[in-house]
């Protein structure tokens, strides 16, 4: 009997799954909603009797339930990229020309696929089975949003054939028009506010704590990418193929096409019919459609050369300008800011549009009262593009762009060459001030749980913080008195502030604000000096020489060394046990082996990846380069490696070698 009972769920599992497929990924049902509910109960009610027989993918598992009350963070095995846009077809042609100088003569073809705009998710299967949902964050890591994306009817739990036993792929949750309208009408009949847009809408929906809530919401999820150590289709367009076949809604506005012409004749054609489309789209994205040749091209530090997004022209509405306000950023940078007249502008109220600074002002001679022109900026920042003169005011006065810090009263500077005015005033600026604090408890920083924008200047407004050192003296019972403060809120804090002591130096050295040490510049650097100080004493011809440090980043890191105010910050965070050197488990198996010494690998390999390839030349200290120039140390060749980059290696006499003869290099 228990044979039978278990064979009977897995055989309504089966054809749940299949009638899911059938409806949400086909559009082509084949029952009624009664008799799939019927089904459906049929299988709760067996599951519930027999709870051995459990399974977290199972059908019944998409009606959500389970509460959530702090989503985890999970680095992603695989970083995920953003990309490089473009508006024409100059663009397209010049992005064409960096991979040919790459590729040299080889054969190119191109995927054009709909650029959709809603949440990114990255969904990894083991042995045909979904085991986390991930959304993208900063792309380093993101949140484990796994049991609401189960909800998600299209996103297939169990595959319907074989594919590579461990892989990702990726794709966006989107929230149809249809949907979002229904969800819309419901909010304003019940006298609530209605949702700004279907992006964001779908965006928070992943976050919610209560799943049943996200499986009423009818949320689709449109899938694009797959990353896996090897696959085994040579091209994009194939493998996403053979991904539909297994399940995966793929959408079918997919083309494969031969040059750049044929690329924006997909362009034009779905800049007129993406209005015709159920949900949202801001672009089309272009990418190389030979897998090797991705593989070959590899990514800059923000973004894969193989592939990228061609934006819509933005959408443009005209407003009235009612006053320009001024923001001091965390470095003193002034930003001139238009205050509008609210108005609906690509799915989203606009108020507020940047100005960018005093050039642009004068330049397009904006004013107060103006009729303006505003449009987002690759459709996500507003600013104002231009004036409509017709309609302007008789006594309009021509815009005197501030003279004083409006947070301070600091009379503003101006460097040669710099487009922006600063606020020199670092260290009593309330603005600046606050705005270092949480630039430092930012998630791609210290990550500090418990604390946000607003709390960082409750805390400073109240005298408890002057500087992010100052953090790590807060005690509980200085915050529980605090407005909006309660013992469990202080608690989370001050853990938070506690867990940041734990985070590794090249995200502590990102979180100091140094001015132009972004991110990837900090891990440079971090690498490369250690500690923090080594990088300290550098000086500024120890620094340029390191690789990608040009002039202006080396200033400014040995302007923030020699200044006393930072080297006490320095000292105190030391004194907290905060990460201020590399630890010991990060610099395993790192050497300077290959120090000074540029590599460029091409080809496949047998013994290990690309990737592992790469990453060992690194952990050496060594440079990976993706195009041979006369800098180019050695060439490290593979099987099918391209014969372009073979010839130009053999023209400038750079030394080629093989896999084997690598290995023997590094150990």
């Amino acid at each position: 009997m228990s044979t039978e009972i278990h064979q009977k769920i897995n055989q309504l599992r089966e054809e749940l799954r299949q009638h899911n497929h059938n409806y949400y990924v086909l559009d082509h049902a084949v029952i009624s909603d009664y008799d799939f509910d019927v089904k459906l109960k049929e299988l709760q009610e067996l599951e519930k009797e027999n709870p051995q027989y459990f399974d977290a993918n199972s059908p019944t598992q998409r009606v959500g339930g389970g509460i959530t009350k702090n989503f985890e963070t999970v680095t992603h095995k695989n970083r995920m990229y953003s990309l490089d846009n473009s508006y024409s077809k100059e663009d397209l042609q010049d992005w064409e020309k960096r991979i040919q100088k790459n590729l040299g003569d080889e054969n190119l073809e191109y995927t054009c696929e709909l650029k959709y705009d809603g949440a990114s998710i990255n969904l990894t299967y083991k042995n045909g089975k979904l085991i986390n949902a991930v959304t993208r964050g900063d792309g380093f890591q993101g949140d484990d949003v796994t049991i609401n994306i189960k909800t998600i009817k299209s996103v297939p739990l169990v595959l319907q054939g074989d594919f590579v036993d461990y892989f990702e792929i990726r794709g966006e949750i989107i929230l149809p028009l249809e949907g979002f309208n229904k969800m819309n009408k419901e909010r304003i009949d019940a006298g609530e506010d209605p949702y700004r847009n279907p992006r964001n809408t779908a965006s928070g929906s992943l976050k919610l704590q209560d799943s049943a809530e996200v499986a009423k919401r009818p949320l689709d999820c449109l899938l694009y990418h797959i990353v896996a150590d090897e696959l085994p289709f040579e091209s994009h367009f194939k493998t996403l193929e053979n991904a539909r076949e297994i399940g995966f809604k793929v959408p079918d506005a997919i083309e494969v096409c031969k040059n750049i012409d044929e690329v924006f004749n997909f362009i034009n054609h779905w800049n007129i019919e993406r209005h015709n489309l159920p949900y949202e789209t801001d672009g089309v994205v272009v990418k190389v459609n030979n897998l090797y040749q991705q593989d070959e091209l590899g990514y800059t530090a923000k973004a894969p050369r193989w592939a990228i997004a061609y934006k819509f022209k933005a959408e443009q509405e005209s407003t009235i300008l009612h006053e320009i306000t001024y923001q001091v950023g965390r470095t003193g940078a002034i930003t001139p800011v238009a205050n509008l007249e609210p108005v609906l502008l690509a799915g989203t109220i606009v108020k507020r549009a940047s100005l960018h600074n005093a050039d642009q002002i004068e330049r397009l001679d904006i004013r107060v009262e103006d009729t303006v022109f505003v449009e987002k900026g690759g459709e996500i920042i507003p600013k104002v593009v231009k004036v409509d003169f017709t309609k302007r005011l008789t006594h309009s006065q021509p815009t005197k762009y501030i003279t004083h810090c409006p947070d301070c009263n600091t009379l503003l500077e101006r460097k040669e060459g710099d487009a922006k005015h600063y606020c020199p005033n670092q260290y009593g600026c309330p603005t600046q001030i606050t705005g270092r604090i949480q630039h430092f408890i930012s998630r791609k920083a210290m990550d500090i749980d418990g604390l946000g924008a607003e709390t960082v200047e409750l805390l400073f407004k109240e005298g408890l913080i002057s500087n992010y050192a100052d953090l790590y003296d807060l005690q509980e019972e200085q915050i529980i008195p605090l407005e909006r403060m309660a013992e469990k809120s202080a608690q989370n804090m001050v853990l938070g502030i506690e867990n940041s002591k734990k985070i590794p130096f090249e995200k502590v050295l990102f979180a100091l604000g140094i001015r132009f040490v972004g991110e990837t510049v900090a891990k440079k650097l971090a690498k490369h000096y250690k500690s923090i100080d080594q990088l300290m004493i550098a000086s500024f011809e120890d620094l340029v020489s390191v690789d990608e440090i040009g002039d202006r980043i080396a200033q400014s890191i040995v302007d923030f060394s020699n200044d006393l105010s930072n080297i006490q910050l320095i000292d105190r965070l030391k004194s907290y046990n905060v990460q201020l050197e590399m630890s010991v488990e990060s610099q395993v198996n790192q050497t300077d082996k290959l120090q000074g010494k540029a590599f460029v690998v091409s080809g496949v390999f047998t013994k290990m990846s690309r990737n592992e390839l790469k990453k060992a030349i690194e952990d050496n200290g060594g440079k990976v380069s993706s195009s041979i120039s006369k800098k180019t140390s050695y060439v490290v060749a593979g099987d099918k490696m391209g014969p372009s980059k073979r010839t130009k290696a053999e023209n400038l006499k750079i030394l080629i070698i093989n896999e084997n003869d690598f290995l023997e290099m590094i150990e």
